[in-house]
């Protein structure tokens, strides 16, 4: 029923259809060329945070060519009611745009151009290609987009707070005595004590961001089982923050030896690092789950 604009004799080669596609996203980069400079231009102002943007839509094309002998099996068939996201879209941007103050906010332009990018594809490729094409696009979408300071700052504040609290434990839990108070951690090392502030920086927001973009990645191609894909999703946040309190006490021990370790390039070279064993814990979750649950037709392939 939902389908009744679809017509069932109108449908298109993959070829000339792709061409097509091609050519709107040419249309779409023009008309929303503002939204998506700002979005480049603060990947490169700052790296550390936001560097990850700029390979996302990479990751998504990846994810569309390697269902691509599915998503081709059978023409394209374009249906009218990709211009309700479309129309809807373009409304929405436009009073972000030129509308009140308060809607001139880059997230909220955002989703009107994801709307629009999604009547386009749904438009030109039918609803048996939505199928596969979705997730990709809302990968894109939600991850190629940098958040803006207002909602990072709500949130942070509340990260501060869970770094400071596990740092204060596995300190004192491996004998290395640690007062807090707030987010600021006075470590004793002999008759001094030792500020380590958790500051913005050390919420381990941004790790977060980038940590659940790479666990979705993984999540998506190692099952296809879709509970399974959401429960490793929701996994990549306690191990980001988990990772992300180890961190901090990498930095409070190696302020004991020179206060400059807390600090500037030392400070992200840490974060970096501990991405690496992140990883390989995400990956022994996952390999735990598989084994524990493994999928039906792998099951029946082995039987």
């Amino acid at each position: 029923m939902g389908h009744s604009a679809e017509s069932p004799h109108a449908s298109i080669e993959p070829r000339p259809a792709i061409m097509a596609g091609a050519s709107l996203l040419l249309v779409f980069g023009f008309v929303f060329f503002e939204f998506l400079r700002r979005q480049v231009e603060f990947a490169i102002e700052q790296p550390a945070d936001w560097g990850h943007t700029l390979v996302i839509p990479a990751v998504g094309v990846w994810f569309v060519w390697r269902d691509r002998d599915a998503l081709l099996a059978k023409p394209f068939r374009p249906t009218l009611w990709g211009l309700v996201p479309v129309l809807l879209g373009t409304g929405w941007y436009m009073l972000c745009v030129f509308g009140p103050a308060p809607l001139f906010h880059h997230n909220l332009q955002g989703l009107g151009a994801a709307m629009v990018l999604g009547g386009l594809t749904l438009g030109l490729f039918g609803w048996r290609a939505m199928g596969w094409l979705l997730f990709p696009l809302l990968y894109v979408v939600v991850f190629s987009q940098t958040i803006s300071e207002k909602l990072l700052n709500v949130v942070t504040f509340r990260l501060q707070d869970w770094a400071a609290v596990g740092a204060d434990i596995v300190f004192n839990v491996s004998g290395i005595e640690c007062d807090r108070e707030g987010n600021v951690l006075w470590i004793v090392s002999g008759l001094e004590r030792k500020a380590l502030n958790i500051a913005e920086a050390c919420s381990g927001m941004r790790m977060l961001v980038a940590f659940l973009a790479l666990g979705t990645a993984i999540a998506y191609t190692s099952t296809r089982s879709h509970w399974k894909r959401f429960v490793l999703i929701l996994m990549g946040v306690p191990v980001a923050l988990g990772v992300n309190i180890l961190r901090v006490v990498t930095l409070g021990v190696g302020s004991l030896y020179d206060v400059a370790f807390a600090q500037g390039d030392f400070h992200t070279f840490i974060g970096l690092v501990w991405l690496v064993p992140a990883f390989l814990v995400y990956l022994l979750l996952i390999w735990v789950l598989e084994k524990s649950f493994p999928d039906p037709e792998l099951a029946e392939g082995t039987a």
